[in-house]
């Protein structure tokens, strides 16, 4: 492989989520991705464990998606998103409701899952004041839940280090306890078997101490992602909807992660049988190829929006890129792909040997906790002496030397191979993983 030119200057890109100084002293410039593989501007060869960001599902530089991209873009690159519409943005969001559970039937484009949770706050905030409730203005997160990086997502997320630095954030927001307890449900494989009411009793006394007329919508992840991969307990989701119907609050998922294949399942709603109010998604909706999220809100909530409103816009909120036609293009693409290759029943086949696979990690150096769900892996590293952190990014960048992408959040690790990946693959990862583990001190 040629070898590619790379900048003289590394000064002005400032690069997100990650240690620049550390970057730039030492950096990592990919220049081509192909199917399982990165290539970088040094000729290396680097098997993706991390499906890019979550994101890359099928693979990088998928034949059927990248033509749909350049055949939209030599019809029409752009056009506005207010008052105007292209029929492709009408076809994918049919083909993506149905995918969801019954009566979850409207789908609203945004750019990223960031401005997908600020758009399901929003409706959420909408619907109570259009049926006369507008009281109903707090919202519940999740400790260690991750909604992006938008002021709504940091407010409702739950990871320190995304709300910290950022001042005070949404007013009104609480939390819900992290549902996962290392010191029981560690090295579980699949969801542990614990009782969920000791995770959600929480819950019961925010809403008696806030009265359940001021509280809009809970916010979760159906399996934490970004934080590590953790698993709430068997029966956790649909305890939560019990609740949050029987006060009238909304249930909104972030599928961002989940949504398209990664547990086996079109999305976690789907996977754990819970039908919520508004679901979030990104990431695979389209393969990452080009930037696109979008949420899908049940019937009653549109209709209700639009109800109220006799005449002009209904719900004032938007984007200048919301349903971009290129976007559209590898979204319809991507999910033909979905369904041609019958992904979603292969990644559920393979998820059994991941798991065996994961939790042979078990006993490497450092290693302290296994976790997995569906085609998502993750694990928690001893500290160094040095510091929470450290042995994490060491183990990023080990991996990186040996010959793969993982993705290290502290002293986490997840791993999330492409959903098209078959045994071999799979037991590709594990091995570079294990033997960086072994280099570890």
């Amino acid at each position: 492989m040629t070898i590619a030119n790379t900048p003289n200057d590394l000064s002005a890109y400032w690069l997100p989520f990650t240690p620049n100084k550390a970057f730039k002293a030492a950096p990592r410039f990919i220049v081509k991705g192909e199917g399982q593989f990165y290539f970088t501007s040094d000729g290396r060869k680097i098997r993706d464990g991390f499906s890019g960001m979550w994101c890359s599902i099928l693979g990088h530089g998928h034949r059927k998606i990248t033509e749909a991209i350049v055949a939209q873009a030599g019809t029409l690159d752009y056009s506005p998103a207010f008052n105007f519409a292209t029929p492709g943005a009408f076809e994918l969001a049919s083909q993506v409701a149905a995918q969801f559970p019954a009566g979850l039937e409207h789908v609203f484009f945004t750019n990223s899952g960031s401005e997908a949770v600020d758009t399901a706050l929003k409706m959420a905030l909408t619907f109570h004041r259009a049926r006369g409730e507008g009281t109903r203005v707090r919202f519940i997160g999740r400790v260690n839940g991750y909604h992006g990086v938008g002021f709504g997502g940091i407010s409702v997320g739950g990871m320190p280090n995304n709300r910290k630095f950022f001042g005070l954030g949404l007013p009104g927001v609480d939390h819900l306890p992290f549902p996962y307890n290392p010191g029981t449900d560690a090295y579980t494989k699949g969801e542990p078997n614990r009782d969920p009411s000791i995770y959600l009793k929480e819950l019961e006394s925010i809403i008696t101490l806030h009265d359940p007329s001021t509280i809009a919508a809970v916010i979760v992840e159906p399996m934490i992602g970004s934080a590590g991969v953790f698993v709430p307990p068997r029966g956790y989701l649909q305890r939560l909807r019990d609740i949050t119907s029987r006060h009238g609050i909304l249930l909104i998922l972030d599928e961002v992660i989940t949504g398209f294949g990664r547990l086996g399942a079109a999305n976690g709603a789907s996977y754990f049988g819970v039908t919520p109010d508004i679901c979030t998604m990104a990431k695979g909706l389209n393969n990452a190829a080009v930037p696109m999220g979008a949420v899908i809100a049940a019937e009653k909530i549109y209709k209700t929006i639009l109800d109220s409103t006799p005449n002009g816009i209904e719900f004032f909120h938007g984007y200048t890129y919301s349903a971009h036609p290129l976007a559209v293009a590898a979204g319809l693409a991507a999910q033909a792909v979905l369904r041609e290759e019958d992904v979603y029943r292969r990644a559920g086949n393979l998820s059994s040997f991941f798991e065996e696979a994961m939790h042979s990690l078990r006993g490497e150096p450092y290693v302290t906790d296994v976790r997995n769900l569906g085609l998502a892996g993750g694990l928690s590293l001893e500290p160094h002496r040095d510091g929470p952190g450290i042995r994490g990014y060491s183990l990023f960048l080990s991996a990186y030397e040996k010959g793969v992408a993982i993705r290290s959040n502290g002293d986490t690790i997840a791993i999330a191979p492409i959903l098209t990946s078959n045994q071999g693959d799979i037991e590709s990862i594990i091995e570079l993983v294990r033997q960086s583990l072994r280099t570890l001190s």
